[in-house]
């Protein structure tokens, strides 16, 4: 199957190890140095690790128990995510120079459609290695880039030549990298899948690509279409500049393990403020809340409950916090608890692009 013109222009910005880059640059003492933002020793989850922490193999998600046991010398900072914020809107608005087609997923990347930008570059590798200059000339911080013809290959892509680096897969080369591309490379097969399709015989693309629909289908479910798709370089979202926000939550690790439901209401209390205060400063009203409880084993369980009203203010859905807490026994004592609000008000917005053909 040949892929057929006319074919988009998308690129994948990711920074590196963005909220330790932002904590290195600063506080000049830890610079050069093994960094973990969040967690501790004794407690609470990596958020992010700098480089230098990250080749003694500390990654984010990992208990900061285990990032102390990997890296002995390893320096825990507090997270300042509205400082990471500020950077991440800086950032945005160098984005914005050249496409309104920008897609956030985080703070720390992003999809851009430059197939028609906004100083009429041809080249997309060139547009992405000035976008990466720019953020370092004035922000100080290293970003990489994918560069291809949709977004799953770049995301792809930008992983290759990181930290700082950038690789761009044209449209003749498409197909030959995703045959020799490993499974787990693939974004969205994850571990558990990963070991699946070795189990299957399927280590690379090339042998994905061998398999039916209808084989991938039984294998995968769902999935099994996506991956069908996927590796013939066949990927048609959008780069979408406005994308809804789904949830809005607030959550809290604690230092110390709860087993008192008393002891929870008024974490959950201060929870319920600082929710409400990132409602009120997005503007956003949801009708469903959720209550997130993880325990001291790292399960994990949710209690939801949908209104007829849309909610904003703690006074408004507090009380039903209260009862999704008191509704069953908790199975544990408990380390983490949030709140979050779905089910919003956000109007979506169709965005337009068009696509065009020029050389890469």
């Amino acid at each position: 199957m040949d892929l057929q013109p006319p074919f988009r222009k998308i690129i994948h910005i990711d920074m590196d190890a963005f909220y330790a880059s932002v904590e290195q640059l600063d506080n000049p003492d830890l610079r050069g140095k093994p960094v973990a933002v969040g967690g501790s020793e004794i407690r609470g989850v990596v958020s992010a690790a700098s480089y230098e922490a990250r080749k003694f193999g500390v990654r984010s998600a990992m208990s900061g128990v285990l990032a102390k046991r990997k890296c002995p010398h390893i320096i825990f900072v507090k997270p300042r995510f509205d400082r990471y914020k500020e950077i991440s809107t800086k950032i945005r608005e160098i984005f914005h120079d050249y496409t309104d087609l920008v897609e956030p997923l985080s703070l720390d990347e992003a999809y851009l459609d430059v197939t028609e930008n906004k100083f009429g570059n041809p080249s997309a590798s060139l547009i992405a290695q000035e976008i990466r200059d720019r953020i370092w000339q004035e922000l100080q911080l290293r970003a990489s880039a994918g560069i291809s013809i949709n977004k799953f290959i770049a995301k792809v892509a930008s992983d290759i030549n990181k930290p700082n680096g950038q690789k761009t897969i044209k449209p003749n080369e498409v197909l030959s990298f995703l045959e020799e591309l490993s499974v787990g490379k693939f974004y969205g097969v994850g571990k558990v899948t990963a070991s699946k399709m070795h189990n299957h015989g399927i280590f690379t693309g090339a042998d994905l690509k061998k398999r039916s629909l209808e084989d991938l289908v039984s294998l995968f479910g769902k999935s099994g279409k996506h991956y069908y798709h996927i590796v013939r370089g066949i990927h048609n979202s959008e780069v979408k500049p406005n994308r809804v926000r789904k949830s809005i939550a607030a959550e809290r690790t604690f230092n110390e393990n709860l087993s008192s439901e008393i002891f929870m209401l008024k974490k959950l209390e201060f929870i319920a403020e600082e929710l409400e205060r990132r409602m009120t400063r997005t503007q956003t009203k949801g009708k469903t809340v959720t209550l997130k409880i993880k325990y001291s084993d790292f399960t994990q369980q949710t209690r939801s409950k949908t209104v007829d009203s849309y909610l904003q203010k703690k006074e408004e859905f507090y009380p039903l916090i209260k009862d999704l807490l008191m509704q069953e026994r908790l199975k544990n004592s408990v380390r983490l608890l949030g709140i979050s609000l779905s089910n919003l008000d956000t109007e979506k917005k169709e965005p337009v692009w068009i696509q065009l053909s020029f050389d890469f």
